[in-house]
């Protein structure tokens, strides 16, 4: 669950729709942050971690030590240059990468193929439940 969205909105009714460098971040917005987390590892979190462990392509000891070396180098100079970036992205691309450090046939171009639809199918699909909920609420809040 991102918090980023529910933040900025309850930043936008704090101070009365002005927009702001810095807004105090509520306990409760981490906190159901957090509970989001824990709720997406508890019921799928074992899926994506088997296919990317696993399915992608075949991983060492070394060869995930590097992913993750990897991966968390991206993770951190995302952060310092402030560019939104995806941990699951990030980490299929890692793990992608040392697959094909070891030939491009090391990689199970199926599985890969079937992430980045899901990838491409994800951008329309959030984009029309948020206006199907946005015109749902509008019908039931507005007078």
């Amino acid at each position: 669950m991102s918090v980023g969205p529910l933040a900025a909105v309850y930043g936008l009714i704090e101070t009365g729709g002005e927009v702001t460098q810095k807004l105090a971040m509520p306990f409760w917005i981490l906190a159901l942050g957090g509970f989001g987390i824990v709720l997406g590892l508890a019921t799928y979190g074992y899926r994506v971690m088997r296919t990317i462990g696993g399915k992608i392509t075949s991983l060492t000891p070394t060869s995930g030590f590097c992913a993750t070396v990897a991966a968390a180098i991206t993770v951190v100079l995302a952060s310092r240059t402030a560019m939104p970036v995806s941990t699951t992205h990030i980490a299929v691309g890692a793990v992608m990468g040392v697959g094909l450090a070891r030939g491009f046939t090391a990689l199970n171009i199926r599985v890969i193929g079937n992430i980045v639809v899901s990838w491409i199918v994800t951008l329309p699909a959030g984009g029309i439940l948020a206006a199907l909920f946005f015109f749902m609420l509008k019908g039931m809040f507005s007078p």
